[in-house]
């Protein structure tokens, strides 16, 4: 870390006051995080966004996040990333027509609900919300897959396979239920497919998924009386090998826990969040080296180009659609409605 830099960014920071609010996902690096008012998970988020009052929101994460926020903000708000080719992995594994042509497809025979996954572009969730579907996180999932499913025959879960899998087994369904799909036109005419609660896109992160059962093995010898903790982005396999799964304030929760108890812990997820565990409490262990290049890609310095750029009024605000803007902010909205009524 920069002092000149992070002194560059105090300044700028101080400069626009009240007018500014920095918000960062937990994976960002200590040097990005510093310099955040609000950090939290893709749903403490989603959350903060309505409640700020700033007029600039700089959002430090991938691309989806600062278009997530932006569907939250009011008209006389902002929204700006300081790395605007930070896109998700997993989010460009569905693209916004294919998820259309899929989600009209499915639909033909019986009323299928899409659940998409907050790591989608907002096209994706903008044809969500058209089709009455909802967005959800790695912390809500178990929450709104439960909603989607009492709301139609079946639901369609996009586009990371792993947390699909990982949720419907916490909700008691089994492998009969659900079929992970192919996305040619004639497998999802495959009458097979109506007998199916669950559809599920074959997505995942390719972050997650480089965690294997073998590791966890490998650390349990290592550190016999450790309790492992793991991601639900994470295979199913490392998943049932582990102690439990949930999302990055589950796994922070896990470890003040530790910190009050003693117990030592071994974290499946990114890398820049369990460095900072590990600052906090050193028995917090890392399974494997999982750093996600998008997330990297905001830096101190990305950051300090950008705020100058928005001092200079020479910065590019994130811009959506009327249109997309409309229905994407329908499916977030009723993630929150769902989820606040059952707070």
């Amino acid at each position: 870390m920069s002092c000149d830099l992070s002194q560059k960014i105090d300044g700028l920071r101080k400069k626009m006051g009240s007018r500014l609010c920095i918000l960062g996902h937990h994976y960002q690096t200590d040097a990005v995080i510093r310099h955040c008012d609000f950090t939290g998970d893709s749903l403490e988020l989603s959350r903060k966004v309505p409640t700020v009052d700033a007029e600039i929101l700089v959002f430090c994460g991938v691309f989806f996040m600062g278009e997530s926020a932006a569907l939250l903000t009011r008209p006389d708000q902002k929204v700006y990333i300081p790395a605007e080719h930070a896109e998700c992995m997993m989010a460009l594994m569905a693209g916004a027509y294919e998820v259309e042509r899929v989600v009209r497809t499915v639909n033909t025979t019986r009323r299928v609900i899409p659940l998409a996954y907050v790591n989608t572009q907002a096209g994706v969730k903008s044809c969500v919300g058209a089709y009455n579907g909802a967005v959800c996180t790695s912390a809500n999932a178990d929450i709104m897959l439960d909603w989607a499913m009492r709301e139609g025959d079946a639901v369609l879960f996009l586009p990371d396979r792993h947390l699909a899998c990982n949720t419907a087994k916490r909700l008691g369904l089994t492998e009969k239920d659900w079929q992970i799909l192919h996305l040619s036109q004639e497998a999802l005419s495959d009458p097979a497919l109506q007998e199916k609660r669950l559809l599920i896109w074959p997505g995942c992160c390719p972050v997650h998924a480089q965690l294997r059962q073998e590791q966890i093995e490998a650390f349990r010898k290592k550190v016999p009386d450790a309790s492992v903790y793991v991601h639900p982005e994470c295979p199913p396999e490392v998943v049932s090998a582990s102690d439990g799964a949930g999302s990055t304030s589950f796994l922070i929760a896990k470890a003040k826990e530790a910190e009050k108890t003693g117990q030592k812990l071994g974290i499946g997820t990114e890398s820049n969040l369990v460095a900072r565990l590990h600052k906090s409490n050193a028995s917090v262990q890392g399974l494997l080296p999982m750093y996600c290049p998008d997330m990297n890609a905001v830096t101190e310095e990305r950051l300090l180009t950008l705020l100058q750029a928005i001092d200079a009024n020479k910065a590019k605000a994130l811009s959506l659609s009327e249109k997309e803007r409309k229905s994407a902010k329908e499916a977030i909205t009723r993630m929150l409605t769902v989820c606040d009524t059952i707070r």
